[in-house]
């Protein structure tokens, strides 16, 4: 753990030269993995991520230190070194540091480090029973993995805190093929919870099941035709829309340096009335959810675009002075290796008033995309492009048949002021970002 009086130490270190403002984000995580392919358990692998950075600022200026010597004299030299890259002749003197504590809203009732690897296995092969049952899929590939990141968190202005952060997770891939073409189904369940993730939360059975009928359907289905259409996202899927199409383009990241389409436009309607979307860091034991960011601040529910209107960004320290205003709980790093920087945490799109089906049967022709893949975004532009993993054509109101291959591609501005309905029912799905840490 950081120790208070070290924390301090090198605070006031790093504020020697002139700094502002100083930080330290000191880590201490576990991550675990199993890998295994058509029942064959392929790897096992665990792994101890320990280290901590320091971080200075001077105005808009800034210096990011880090190591993985955690001695008291090795975080000094961490804290010397990043004060040597600003100058000033004025000096801050450092708040005394005073302990910040938390409700507990997200307990863990089984640590993963608790659980033996075997237990883990057995959940694993539940799921490679079931893609053995499909003729067609011959390939599985299952990967479990679990992470405990502890953090502690202390600045100049006094702040000494940390957190505990604990997920679980499962990505089962089933590989269907005819003999000339192969086609992949997923599901990769996840949250911010121990190993009774699978108790409470994630059948692996049933997620196999769901992947391996994704990867059958798709075998059979016909290319999706190119063209202008309307498109309805199964419930669960809408925040991939929102994270590609608006998502990044709201982040600090981008709004601070006036580079993102998003800029400058707050109290603007930015999408259709119908469009409330959230960025929640809250939600119990969800895969965004945390009680304090990388950099202390506790998280929110910040709504970010209420009935069209652009109500706030997601904003980190560092971009926080930039467009002088206060963070928002959305500072996030990859590791101590990583300076932070603004990023979504639970993004969504909140329920609306339609009936999904009804959605369907008055759309004419179109797409219903009911499994998102992957995606990517320019955010200064907003021209996004993702894929659709389990996608079916409409025909008068009424699906038709699966389509293969289909993409999703636009600008976020434009496709979000083109949303005209939203479903009543709102469920959390889990992804990973491959965005820049920082």
């Amino acid at each position: 753990m950081l120790d208070q009086k070290i924390a301090q130490e090198v605070i006031d270190c790093a504020l020697s030269t002139g700094g502002d403002f100083a930080e330290i984000f000191y880590e201490d995580r576990l991550n675990n993995g199993v890998m295994m392919r058509s029942g064959k358990v392929e790897s096992i692998n665990s792994g101890r991520l320990h280290g901590a950075g320091v971080r200075v600022y001077l105005g808009l200026r800034g210096v990011y230190v880090y190591t993985n010597d955690t001695t008291r004299e090795g975080l000094l030299a961490c804290a010397r070194r990043a004060a040597s890259a600003l100058h000033a002749d004025s000096r801050v003197t450092a708040q005394p540091l005073r302990a910040t504590e938390y409700v507990n809203c997200h307990p863990i009732a089984i640590l993963p480090s608790q659980v033996k690897t075997a237990r883990k296995i057995e959940k694993m092969r539940a799921a490679q029973g079931v893609l053995s049952q499909y003729d067609e899929v011959v390939q599985g590939m299952i990967r479990y993995t679990d992470s405990e990141q502890r953090v502690w968190i202390a600045n100049s202005d006094g702040l000494y805190t940390s957190d505990t952060r604990v997920y679980t997770r499962m990505s089962i891939s089933a590989i269907a093929s005819n003999g000339t073409e192969n086609q992949t189904g997923f599901e990769g369940p996840g949250a911010s919870m121990g190993f009774e993730l699978f108790d409470e939360r994630v059948d692996p059975a049933r997620s196999a099941r769901e992947a391996a009928q994704i990867a059958h359907t798709m075998l059979h289905a016909p290319l999706c035709p190119a063209g202008y259409m309307p498109v309805v996202i199964d419930n669960g899927f809408g925040g991939v829309l929102f994270h590609e199409a608006c998502g990044h383009s709201l982040e600090a990241t981008q709004v601070a340096y006036g580079i993102s389409e998003f800029s400058g436009k707050l109290g603007q309607q930015i999408a259709a009335p119908c469009v409330t979307a959230l960025d929640d860091g809250t939600m119990e034991n969800e895969w965004g959810s945390l009680h304090v960011d990388d950099e202390g601040t506790p998280t929110t529910r910040l709504v970010l675009i209420e009935n069209g209107i652009l109500k706030n960004y997601m904003i980190d320290k560092l971009g926080g002075r930039r467009m002088n205003m206060a963070p928002t709980g959305s500072g996030r790093r990859e590791s101590y290796a990583w300076a932070p920087t603004s990023r979504m945490r639970n993004t969504y799109i909140a329920a609306g008033t339609d009936d999904e089906n009804e959605m369907i049967a008055t759309m004419g022709d179109g797409l219903y995309a009911r499994r998102m893949g992957g995606g990517s975004v320019n955010p200064t532009t907003g021209e996004f492009n993702f894929a659709v993993l389990e996608g079916y054509l409409v025909k008068d109101g009424k699906i038709a048949h699966p389509v293969r291959g289909a993409s999703l591609i636009g600008r976020g501005s434009e496709v979000l002021m083109k949303i005209d309905r939203v479903g009543k029912n709102m469920t959390m799905g889990q992804g990973m970002c491959g965005s820049i840490s920082g």
